[in-house]
């Protein structure tokens, strides 16, 4: 079953000299998926990944999740949308300084009138289960940069999401930490099924993922699946990165 289905989209922003940012771009990501984006910047995936949580409206197109279109709804709806059916993970981590590690997860169900218990149960579960319940005390000011994108992490899924956005989560991060990111991404998904759309310049980070699409110039370049063996996905992704061109921040050179 398909949780998110793009039809068409494309998305100009207008001024002196219009930019076509996306360009008809269709795709679906099934239930259960780990899909990756990637590409050259300015490819794209970033404007996908706004337009997809309500953060921007393309200019043509279709966007439905689980069947609906979110930008048919009002403003109430538009924000009860972001905040039960996506989670967002950003490279930046956006967790707040004044909070707690542990108040920080909570804030999706403190805004949303959860119960302070079941709230509190909730938090100590994801928090058990992405390796971080040492640190709920803790500012993320105290915080390593892996510590701090688990945290992240947590607070995106703890209210079970049905699409889990990320775009660049380990492009702050070391490659020790990086890793440690993309095997939590990879057990989420393997293990409670967790849907997800990732925007990422790092192969190896887009190694864990079952499929990757590439884009260039706004389109929709090629699509690759990773089958049994990581190493050989991982450089089936270079080689087809090799083809689409661009920075040299595309290619990284962290190996398996």
């Amino acid at each position: 079953m398909a949780v998110l289905e793009v039809k068409h989209v494309s998305k100009i922003y207008g001024g002196k000299a219009a930019r076509t940012a996306l360009n008809h771009v269709s795709l679906t990501v099934e239930d259960g998926e780990f899909v990756g984006i990637m590409g050259p910047s300015g490819s794209g995936k970033t404007t996908l990944l706004n337009l997809i949580a309500t953060i921007d409206e393309p200019t043509a197109g279709e966007i439905r999740l689980n069947g609906a279109n979110p930008h048919e709804r009002n403003e109430e709806e538009t924000a009860m949308y972001r905040r039960r059916e996506l989670g967002f993970v950003f490279q930046q981590f956006h967790l707040l300084d004044t909070l707690t590690v542990e108040e920080n997860i909570a804030l999706p169900l403190v805004l949303d009138g959860v119960a302070a218990a079941q709230a509190e149960t909730m938090v100590q579960g994801v928090m058990d289960k992405l390796g971080i319940a040492g640190s709920r005390e803790q500012f993320p000011i105290e915080l390593s940069g892996g510590q701090m994108q688990r945290a992240a992490v947590a607070r995106a899924i703890i209210h079970r999401p049905y699409l889990l956005l990320a775009d660049e989560p380990t492009g702050n991060l070391d490659s020790k930490a990086a890793r440690e990111v993309m095997e939590l991404f990879g057990k989420l998904n393997e293990e409670e099924k967790m849907t997800t759309l990732m925007a990422t310049h790092d192969p190896v980070a887009a190694s864990y993922c079952s499929r990757v699409l590439f884009m260039k110039d706004g389109r929709l370049y090629n699509e690759i699946y990773r089958g049994e063996s990581r190493q050989s996905f991982f450089q089936n992704i270079i080689d087809m990165l090799s083809l689409l061109g661009g920075d040299s921040v595309d290619f990284s050179s962290v190996r398996l």
